[in-house]
């Protein structure tokens, strides 16, 4: 059974995808090799082609994280509206994105305080707000 996740070990590192773009900005440091050594059409063409599938990955990995960051976005503020108090619920949009991905680790219970904390404090980091955590929901869907 895997470790149940904390403030920790949260952070999901793809070692697959992670070697993946290793390898494609290998592939791309020796087609530049090959083109210095050797100037001609086709290892020009190598070249192009490792830049283009070495940015390939790193889009695709970026595409996907501001898709996850957009649905946290709206969960939390949908999840605002739902624990926080009357008053409270108009400074929903005060919440910086960074604020909301922090807060969604918080307890239902804990999010209401957490939150006043945070707009009240002005606590932008997001390593500060999840150290202010006390009962850790663990986010297992993650890209």
């Amino acid at each position: 059974m895997a470790k149940p996740q904390t403030l920790d070990n949260h952070v999901r590192v793809v070692r697959g995808y992670l070697t993946a773009l290793i390898l494609l900005l290998i592939n791309l440091i020796w087609a530049v090799g090959r083109l210095a050594a050797r100037p001609s059409w086709a290892a020009g063409e190598n070249v192009l082609l490792a830049v283009a599938l070495f940015l390939l990955g790193g889009y695709a990995r970026r595409f996907a994280l501001t898709v996850q960051d957009r649905v946290i976005r709206l969960e939390m503020r949908l999840r605002l509206q739902g624990v926080l108090p009357q008053e409270m619920r108009p400074r929903i949009a005060e919440l910086t994105l960074a604020q909301l991905i922090a807060l969604r680790f918080a307890s239902d219970a804990e999010l209401p305080a957490l939150t006043a904390k945070v707009l009240d404090e002005g606590c932008r980091s997001k390593p500060a707000i999840k150290a202010l955590i006390r009962d850790w929901q663990p986010d297992e869907l993650r890209a």
